[in-house]
């Protein structure tokens, strides 16, 4: 099966039409499906009305209970991927207002526990100064002032202490000149301040330091459940159980690589002097 981008994410209905199909074709009850896959009636019923996105182990154990054919499972197989994926292209979020992508966040957020950013080459906005902010938006030609609104207003769940938060940023990204020396050196400031947080672990990868594998994207991990991962052209959702944890493994790799604590704090310093000099 082939696809466009814009086609993730937006399989669900088809993909609970061809399970209820098939579970009909196999002369299943609900109950009796549900019996055989190891989960309760309601969830089935969820399911085949699309009210619940199946994982793809959901959707694995209802093809082997139904005993689909070859050629089905296959096509059910993709639809589950494509579900559990989904395209945010950056014109269409430009379109409906960053500000809007922002309260998305804020929603994500707030109904985590566990946050985990692995930032390659920006500062994200949760740990940026209100001068870093607007900078990152700079080149957007949209108006972003909800945007930057938005960022900041997000900052106050850091305060929440049922809440953790892991932030792994390359040297790249802290010293990468998005503002001015001296207003660079306020922000390395503020993430030096943060990182007193109880809830708030801050390390960098130095550059030097020899890392397992290249990493190629920024990407940030909500609790096991999801993971976004963030391009020149958008972001990428990822909900498929085996995605996130591909993404916890390689953050925990990348987590062995960098500094933490005072040693990260005596680097801030060096670079903010470097800043200021």
């Amino acid at each position: 099966m082939t696809f466009e981008a814009e086609q993730l994410g937006g399989s669900g209905p088809e993909l609970a039409v061809l399970l209820r199909e098939l579970r009909k074709r196999a002369g299943l009850s609900g109950d009796r499906l549900a019996a055989r896959c190891n989960m309760s009636q309601s969830k089935v019923s969820r399911i085949e009305n699309g009210r619940t996105r199946p994982s793809l182990v959901d959707v694995e154990a209802i093809l082997r209970a139904v005993q689909a054919p070859p050629e089905l499972v296959a096509e059910a197989s993709a639809l589950a991927r494509m579900a559990n994926t989904e395209w945010r292209n950056l014109r269409e979020l430009r379109r409906k207002g960053l500000g809007t992508r922002q309260a998305q966040l804020k929603g994500l957020e707030a109904s985590s526990t566990h946050m985990r950013y692995f930032l390659l080459s920006m500062v994200t906005g949760l740990l940026a100064t209100p001068e870093y902010v607007r900078a990152s938006l700079a080149h957007s030609p949209a108006d972003v002032s909800k945007a930057v609104a938005g960022k900041l207003e997000r900052q106050a769940v850091l305060h929440d202490v049922s809440k953790r938060f892991t932030f792994l940023l390359t040297e790249q990204a802290v010293r990468w000149p998005v503002v001015p020396p001296l207003v660079l050196a306020a922000q390395m400031d503020r993430l030096s301040s943060l990182s007193h947080f109880p809830n708030v672990r801050i390390g960098v990868i130095p550059m030097g330091a020899e890392t397992p594998r290249v990493p190629l994207n920024t990407f940030t991990i909500y609790d096991a459940s999801l993971v976004t991962i963030e391009t020149s052209a958008g972001s990428l959702v990822l909900r498929d159980g085996r995605d996130v944890r591909a993404s916890l493994q390689e953050f925990a790799e990348y987590e062995t690589c960098a500094v933490f604590g005072e040693e990260f704090r005596a680097r801030l310093a060096e670079w903010a002097a470097g800043c200021r000099a």
